[in-house]
């Protein structure tokens, strides 16, 4: 059975990658590629604990990850289509000046 600290040290630093990235950046693709460090971060966490508790990697876990990455592309695929609508309307990426537009 593998150590359960090497993974929850990846999904530790994962999530802080992550809520990182959308705390400081600016750029709607760049908070898209943050959202999808996090969803991973919730995957790898999600197998680790599911290897944890049964003694086995858990073959439950890994079909509900296998969904979770499907709707994550999903997600990702309508954010960059949103994306891609905004900055062809505003000709910006930029969060701050689009929240300008609203008033």
């Amino acid at each position: 059975m593998a150590p359960l600290m090497p993974f929850l040290v990846s999904v530790a630093l994962l999530l802080a990658i992550g809520l990182v990235c959308l705390m400081v950046k600016r750029d709607m693709v760049r908070l898209l590629i943050g959202v999808e460090i996090l969803f991973n971060a919730a995957n790898l966490n999600f197998i680790a604990l599911s290897m944890q508790t049964s003694g086995f990697v858990d073959p439950f876990a890994h079909s509900v990850v296998m969904m979770v990455i499907v709707l994550d592309g999903c997600v990702i695929a309508v954010g960059l289509a949103m994306a891609l609508n905004v900055y062809r309307h505003y000709g910006t990426l930029d969060i701050r000046k689009l929240r300008r537009l609203r008033w």
